[in-house]
């Protein structure tokens, strides 16, 4: 597998295991206070969409500045389109020849950060009362040509 292919793949991962954590949850949930020091779950969606950000920023200087937090549906909304535009840089820019570490630094930065924290939107959301299902990720039917959420 091409490095282009893994990364796409691991953006459709991001997507697809990000959308359940984000996609119909409860009025509360973007609020939610675990406690103190504790980003609340929009806090958190909105830093991953600078993070995803930075990593178009990588792959092309042409990248826009961070905007304003917005209502929960803007940021999930704004957060699967930064994904999509990441895929499409990648796809049409490809990877900056630095050596051969772009992808490598990529899915160490920025990529793993984001996958953290939708490990942690999915904890928040269990706290908050609203788990989400169960799901074999392995088995997961998860591509880079088909990266929608879980219930497309």
């Amino acid at each position: 597998m091409s490095d282009l292919s893994l990364l796409r793949h691991f953006i459709a991962t991001l997507r697809y295991r990000g959308s359940k954590a984000i996609l119909d949850a409860p009025e509360h949930y973007a609020d939610y206070e675990a406690g103190f020091g504790v980003r609340s779950p929009i806090d958190i969606l909105s830093h991953m969409s600078d993070v995803i950000r930075y990593a178009q920023s990588v792959i092309c200087s042409d990248v826009q500045p961070a905007k304003k937090r917005g209502t929960w549906s803007d940021e999930v909304s704004f957060f699967l389109a930064e994904l999509d535009r990441l895929d499409r840089l990648i796809q049409e820019c490809g990877l900056p020849n630095d050596g051969g570490r772009i992808a490598e630094q990529l899915l160490q930065g920025p990529l793993a950060d984001a996958m953290t924290h939708v490990g942690q939107l999915a904890m928040l959301r269990r706290m908050a009362g609203d788990a989400i299902p169960k799901e074999n990720f392995f088995r997961a039917p998860i591509s880079a040509d088909n990266p929608g959420p879980p219930n497309d």
